[in-house]
């Protein structure tokens, strides 16, 4: 396999497309009235944006980018908040069986990406609060990721 498939629906392609190519520092390699598309090599992942007219929120739980190191984790943060986003930080948080340092950023119709480093599994599956590896205004129930 090269890549893995994502397609969203969006309702603004503008504003959609703005944040993505933001946040995955790449251009789209197709763009129409109706449909963008982006390639990533690394991580391999084929992104598609499909205009609907009315998206209800966060349709999946969440996207994600699983880094190699805590460098990284800093540097991607960085990078992100220069192209003006706020990144909500979970640092040294315990979720999904692992210890990990995160952050996560919102796109323009509420889909959640969370970029993170797992620093060592754990026997624990959710922390307390409502941040793990759901959106902050959703409700935790007794799944996590």
């Amino acid at each position: 396999m090269k890549y893995v498939h994502v397609g969203i629906n969006v309702t603004s392609l503008e504003k959609s497309i703005e944040f993505y190519q933001k946040v995955f520092g790449v251009e789209p390699v197709k763009v129409k009235t109706d449909y963008a598309k982006f390639l990533l090599e690394s991580p391999g992942l084929n992104f598609t944006l499909n205009v609907r007219d009315a998206v209800n929120g966060n349709q999946v739980n969440h996207f994600g980018f699983q880094v190699e190191s805590a460098e990284e984790i800093v540097a991607q943060k960085e990078r992100i908040e220069k192209e003006g986003f706020f990144a909500r930080d979970e640092l040294d948080t315990t979720c999904c069986y692992a210890v990990q340092d995160k952050f996560w950023v919102t796109d323009p119709d509420g889909n959640e990406w969370e970029f993170f480093y797992t620093k060592a599994d754990s026997d624990v599956h959710k922390i307390e609060s409502t941040s793990c590896c759901v959106a902050s205004n959703t409700v935790v129930t007794t799944s996590c990721c």
